[in-house]
């Protein structure tokens, strides 16, 4: 696997050609699914926006509403710096919107994980309210990465962030902001920052969590060809965190190249059974640590389409889940996800899972 012009692992761009080459049925197609994480982005001249992710939704799953998280696409060009980030949020309820217009079954965006610096003092009042404004009604929370690790001095992505940001005063007092004005935490970071999660989820019990990607464990450079290494790191370093109630994680991100997935260097793209034989120990680990009632399966779309098409991916997860009860599956396909970001879904309450 190598690195780009700029000495980071990047993500392939989706090939639908590619991903055509591999079909298969939807497995229990009325299973509810909200998808609490994807994008919507113009990236390296391969758009992701509403005409991408309708044909992914429509393809046979019963997607019934998704999350959009923050991608830094669409900020204002004009204005103050700190309110940039606002203009990703009017793009993308503008999405929504259009998507109510044009009778989508799916509620695109229904939740809005927004961008604001958590460590822009007094003024982050100012953003926050104007992503309120902006979102009409659909920003749920906040997702300021801080993803690093020290071999990859670096870093890994575009925006290394600097060491230590989690017990940052400043950034904490960012947290209690977003805390105040009812919103949730987004935690963007890689497995080995978990514990500096941990720290964070115990100084502040009453801030909701989500952990994005099961904390994203890192096997590529100098973590490759040790996966039963990175797995017990991981899985102790989890044990401790699911130790806080405010924590709930996000269960997917399994297609992004810094994990190690190399599924589109094949000539065929991955079934859905190939991907719940390798995601399986990660998503019952999970399960087992954390409860269904806290454990949500996401699509990551369209970083890990690069890797897998939009059916086979829900379908591998209906593999894994296939043995869970039908009030673990509506957990892990639907309701963890409408509790976290606080989705109007009363027609999901008390439906059955089908599995």
């Amino acid at each position: 696997m190598g690195l780009d012009v700029s000495g980071r692992y990047r993500y392939p761009a989706p090939d639908a050609a590619w991903l055509a080459l591999h079909q298969e049925d939807v497995i229990a197609p009325e299973q509810p699914i909200i998808d609490p994480h994807h994008h919507l982005w113009e990236e390296g001249g391969h758009p992701y926006l509403l005409d991408e992710l309708a044909g992914d939704v429509g393809d046979g799953h019963n997607v019934v509403a998704t999350v959009f998280v923050q991608a830094h696409y669409g900020y204002r060009a004009d204005g103050p710096a700190h309110l940039a980030p606002v203009g990703e949020t009017e793009k993308v309820a503008a999405m929504a919107h259009a998507a109510h217009a044009r009778g989508m079954a799916c509620d695109v965006a229904a939740g809005i994980v927004a961008y604001a610096d958590l460590q822009l003092g007094d003024a982050l009042d100012e953003v926050l309210a104007a992503h309120q404004a902006a979102a009409d009604g659909r920003l749920r929370g906040i997702r300021h990465s801080v993803s690093r690790d020290e071999l990859f001095p670096d870093g890994i992505v575009l925006r290394p962030s600097p060491a230590g940001m989690l017990a940052d005063p400043a950034y904490r007092a960012g947290l209690a902001r977003c805390q105040a004005h009812g919103l949730s935490y987004d935690a963007m970071l890689y497995h080995r920052q978990i514990p500096e999660l941990t720290a964070l989820a115990r100084a502040m019990p009453e801030l909701p969590i989500v952990l994005d990607h099961v904390g994203c464990i890192i096997g590529v450079g100098p973590y490759e060809g040790r996966e039963a290494e990175n797995l017990a790191e991981w899985t102790r370093s989890m044990r401790d965190l699911a130790g806080c109630d405010n924590v709930r994680v996000k269960v997917g991100g399994f297609g992004m190249i810094i994990t190690g997935a190399r599924w589109h260097e094949r000539a065929v793209p991955p079934s859905s059974q190939e991907l719940a034989h390798a995601w399986r120990p990660y998503v019952e680990t999970c399960i087992d640590l954390f409860g269904a009632d806290r454990c949500m399966f996401e699509s990551n779309f369209p970083v890990d389409k690069a890797m897998v098409s939009y059916r086979a991916l829900w379908n591998a997860f209906k593999r894994i889940a296939s043995g869970a009860s039908e009030d673990e599956q509506a957990a892990l396909f639907w309701r963890t996800a409408a509790d976290a970001y606080r989705l109007p879904v009363p027609a999901l309450r008390g439906a059955p899972a089908h599995g």
